[in-house]
């Protein structure tokens, strides 16, 4: 479509509605206003035109403001806590600083609109301009109860220092990546980092582009509180029931349940198991070896089946013994391990306290390793009450374990 036949025909321009659910309630919370045009018999969408930059910046906000003047008047209508999200490309916001933007929401503010109820969303990645201004306009327009949403995060590159600094109410969290046939492993290692950007500034995390029963559940296990997309429901010209998907939701997110719990039972029951082995096995050793160095290099030999490297820390997180390495089907012995310190390491200092209170081993959930890069599990257990023994396993024995992945 000629971008000219967007401009000159604005009264053919429609709202259409993508509504987003709730996890909590399995309702209807709010809809993502999206532009249509009606041409030759259809609606087609204005995607195109607004992220054409070629197109004067006038036209674009002029056309962008016409449908949310259209569907600010249509959903008078709807009940008032629901949320209506409007998208608005960052670098046309700070062409008069916000204030045309402001201004259109103050006018239907006086005609009778919750300015609470709106969700301005931005997409981060896309902004060319100094980010302090960007934040001192978003803190302003927060004085009005309007809330912000950061989107398309994970499709393309985001900066997490510029979305700290931003402190969105939502993060939305692009899955279309999930689709392909082998996502990375540092996809997902990003996406948690977003999780848990979003729990410390107090974001609400928002899933999108939810196109099959797999993202939704990906999204319901990674804390998503809100989900969009396809699978759900299509963006539509009317609004929708807000309970039209209570029953299939609470169904679907009942399957999620049960099978996260028995994936948590199996993983318990795992660790039991590499509990006994080794409590067995150090108990054989233990007494019979003068040194720790000694006793992982017997460990090894009889836990060849289940490990890649073997060693020994004290409470501080300081090694002492070296490592014991497997490396093309024989062991070797790294000595210059010894001594060095991993009490930096995310959950080492927590872990120790875990094993010294239940005195009890446990597995490690899924990370990357930061020597070999695979993805492995570290079975942790208590040795006395001052050094602890780490069992690290690979990705080939988690692969063949059923609910060890």
């Amino acid at each position: 479509m000629d971008p000219l036949d967007v401009i000159t025909n604005t009264e053919k321009i429609v709202p259409y509605y993508q509504a987003i659910f709730s996890a909590d309630e399995q309702k209807v919370i709010g809809y993502e206003i999206l532009g249509r045009i009606h041409m030759e018999g259809e609606y087609k969408s204005l995607g195109f035109f607004f992220h054409d930059d070629s197109i004067p910046e006038e036209y674009r906000m002029e056309v962008d403001d016409t449908v949310v003047k259209k569907a600010l008047e249509e959903m008078k209508e709807l009940d008032d806590d629901l949320f209506i999200f409007i998208n608005r490309d960052p670098n046309l916001l700070m062409i008069d600083h916000g204030e045309s933007f402001l201004n259109l929401l103050l006018e239907e503010k006086e005609k009778g609109l919750d300015l609470n109820r709106i969700v301005l969303e931005i997409t981060e990645h896309n902004y060319l301009g100094d980010i302090e201004q960007l934040h001192h306009l978003l803190t302003y327009y927060r004085t009005y109860g309007i809330k912000i949403a950061i989107d398309n995060i994970g499709k393309e590159s985001s900066n997490l220092d510029r979305i700290g600094l931003l402190s969105p109410d939502i993060l939305k969290i692009d899955l279309q990546p999930l689709k392909l046939a082998s996502p990375s492993q540092s996809y997902f290692d990003v996406l948690f980092s977003i999780s848990l950007l979003a729990r410390k500034i107090g974001a609400t995390l928002l899933y999108e582009d939810i196109e099959a029963n797999f993202q939704l559940q990906y999204a319901w296990k990674n804390g998503g509180r809100y989900y969009q997309g396809y699978y759900l429901h299509y963006p539509e010209r009317e609004f929708i029931d807000r309970c039209v998907l209570k029953e299939r939701l609470q169904q679907e997110f009942n399957h999620f349940i049960q099978f996260e719990k028995k994936k948590l039972e199996t993983l318990y029951s795992y660790s039991d198991q590499f509990h006994q082995r080794v409590s067995q096995l150090v108990n054989k050793y233990k007494k019979a070896v003068s040194q720790f160095d000694e006793l992982i290099t017997h460990l090894a030999e009889e836990l060849g089946d289940m490990s890649f490297r073997i060693y020994i820390c004290d409470e501080n997180g300081f090694q002492k013994s070296g490592n014991i390495f497997r490396k093309e089907d024989r062991w070797i012995f790294q000595k210059e391990y010894y001594m060095k310190n991993w009490s930096w390491r995310p959950y080492f200092l927590e872990n120790i306290i875990r094993m010294r209170v239940n005195k009890k081993g446990f597995l490690s959930d899924l990370y990357s390793d930061i020597e070999t890069g695979e993805t492995i599990r570290t079975f942790s257990y208590p040795l006395d009450d001052d050094h602890y023994l780490f069992i690290d396993i690979p990705y080939s024995y988690l692969y063949e374990q059923d609910g060890l992945l």
